[in-house]
């Protein structure tokens, strides 16, 4: 079969079809190409476009065609161009004329845009269940400690005390509104553009609502235009896997300081590290690691296409075929990384002493006193003067906030009484952030208690 229609005298050159073909990508395609292709063709059946008995042939080729495919015994060849030539190559060289006529009523246009479509839809859904475990997985590893306690840190600074379990809740949350983004995104994307052609329709009566409904569509598209041209689905499931990309490298920078030295809060298993091909002591968080800088390709990605994009006229523009590649690896990657990250976070070791050290420092809860002040009708920003005029007190003379005689502490805080000196207990500290959505125990535990039963 040629490639090319008999609009033209000669097969392209070499080097034209090698820049032209999608099929060393794209064939990852096969399985819902077939699956559209066999709802378009029973439609036409049934529409009386073709013979019944045309279409039960070509269901049933397209079935062995598939089986092939999977089997390793189909043959790929350049010079057909993408996953959609090949197929219907292949119905016609079983089928004969009879085969050509799968192809009736549309055009590669409509069909490869009904194909990404099925196929990200499958892709989403899992990945919003690998998501789901892996929020499972830090929840689980919160619930093991959940009276953990940590400094908590803004600027990468000794901030406040929190909970260890808090902070892996943070987390829990962020990948919850990336499940939220693909789930969006799954719905704006699940409408069938099959029927649209070229970019105008077709003059045969097709019933594009028979085959929305066997393919599980929620609605056929408006305008046949806008279903061909636009890729601005790929692109919003783009951004999404970006912003999981930005989380991810968030929660990976947080697990390579605290592994480090420095830190010393958690120990990653073996599996999940590697050493130096120097230096024998050495311990890297290489899952980490990989993962921050993966987040990297999944934003080039989406400023890929964003670029692909922004100068297209309408409708239909060869130049759409780069989005696949695109697409593709922003799956895989954000894949594989939900495959690596929940085993790790199980798996990994809290040292709970080091932890408990540098959240024991008086200068976390400098913020108490103010607080405490406050509860006694001091302006905040009065009491935010004076505790502040007290840590320099204590700076200027060395000496720890809690050390302090209350006589001297009063120079500074002249309301500050003997319960001030109990102040500067983490613990404490900890207990008395009890609003929703704190730091607090009760409300910790009530935060992992929502979880636990939204997994049920």
């Amino acid at each position: 079969m040629a490639l090319w229609s008999g609009r033209f005298s000669s097969d392209p050159r070499e080097d034209v079809a090698l820049l032209s073909e999608s099929i060393s990508f794209d064939r990852r395609l096969y399985a819902h190409d077939i699956m559209g292709s066999k709802a378009h063709v029973a439609m036409l059946a049934k529409q009386g476009i073709i013979p019944e008995t045309t279409a039960i042939a070509i269901r049933a080729e397209l079935d062995a065609i598939r089986e092939r495919i999977e089997a390793g015994d189909f043959v790929f060849k350049t010079e057909l161009e993408d996953i959609h030539m090949h197929i219907e190559s292949s119905l016609i060289a079983k089928l004969g004329a009879e085969g050509a006529r799968v192809h009736s009523g549309r055009s590669r246009n409509d069909q490869v845009a009904l194909d990404i479509r099925l196929y990200l839809r499958d892709r989403i859904d899992g990945l919003t269940d690998a998501l789901r475990d892996f929020q499972q997985a830090l929840v689980e590893r919160a619930a093991a400690d959940p009276d953990a306690i940590m400094p908590g840190f803004t600027h990468l600074q000794h901030a406040q005390v929190v909970l260890f379990a808090h902070h892996l809740l943070a987390y829990v949350e962020m990948f919850e509104r990336d499940r939220e983004r693909l789930i969006d995104c799954r719905r704006r994307m699940n409408v069938m553009p099959l029927g649209s052609g070229a970019l105008a329709g077709s003059t045969l009566p097709l019933d594009r609502e028979a085959v929305c409904r066997e393919l599980g569509f929620d609605r056929i598209t408006r305008n046949s235009m806008d279903a061909v041209a636009d890729r601005d689905f790929i692109i919003e499931l783009l951004s999404a896997l970006a912003v999981f990309g930005i989380h991810i490298s968030r929660l990976s920078e947080d697990l390579v300081l605290w592994s480090s030295q420095e830190f010393g809060f958690v120990e990653l298993d073996d599996a999940f590290c590697t050493g130096s091909s120097l230096m024998p002591q050495k311990k890297n968080p290489d899952v980490a690691e990989l993962s921050r800088g993966k987040s990297a390709r999944l934003c080039g990605n989406l400023m890929s296409l964003l670029m692909l994009c922004k100068g297209l006229p309408m409708t239909y523009n060869r130049d759409l075929q780069e989005d696949k590649e695109r697409v593709f690896d922003s799956l895989d990657t954000v894949e594989l990384i939900l495959k690596v990250y929940p085993p790790m976070i199980r798996t990994m070791q809290i040292n709970r002493e080091q932890m408990q050290a540098a959240a024991s420092d008086p200068a976390l809860m400098a913020t108490d006193l103010a607080e405490k002040l406050v509860e006694m009708g001091v302006p905040f920003r009065d009491a935010h003067h004076r505790v502040g005029s007290f840590v320099r007190y204590c700076r200027e003379h060395n000496v720890a906030l809690d050390k302090v005689p209350l006589a001297e502490m009063q120079i500074s805080i002249p309301e500050a009484t003997e319960e001030f000196l109990t102040l500067f207990s983490p613990e404490a500290s900890v207990a008395k952030r009890d609003i929703p959505g704190a730091t607090g125990y009760r409300q910790v535990a009530a935060q992992l208690a929502f979880w636990q039963e939204q997994f049920k």
